[in-house]
């Protein structure tokens, strides 16, 4: 897991500058090792598209509360 690199990370939906309280991991499966996980923000707002997105292809791995993430061991 590991810290989100941002000060004050915000949303990853297109256009939005909402603070983020949800991190969504995920990876390709044709590009990325099956351990390897990337992430996009999500505030609430956005929670369930971006992961209804990510999920339709296959990619979403885990939907984790930011605060959650931060503090997970690496």
């Amino acid at each position: 897991m590991g810290p989100v690199s941002e000060e004050k990370p915000i949303c990853s939906a297109k256009g939005c500058r909402a603070d983020a309280v949800w991190v969504l991991a995920w990876n390709n499966p044709k590009l990325h090792a099956p351990e390897r996980r990337k992430t996009w923000l999500a505030c609430e707002e956005h929670r369930e598209h971006l992961s209804r997105f990510l999920g339709v292809r296959g990619f979403l791995k885990d939907v984790v509360p930011l605060a959650d993430w931060e503090s997970a061991p690496s």
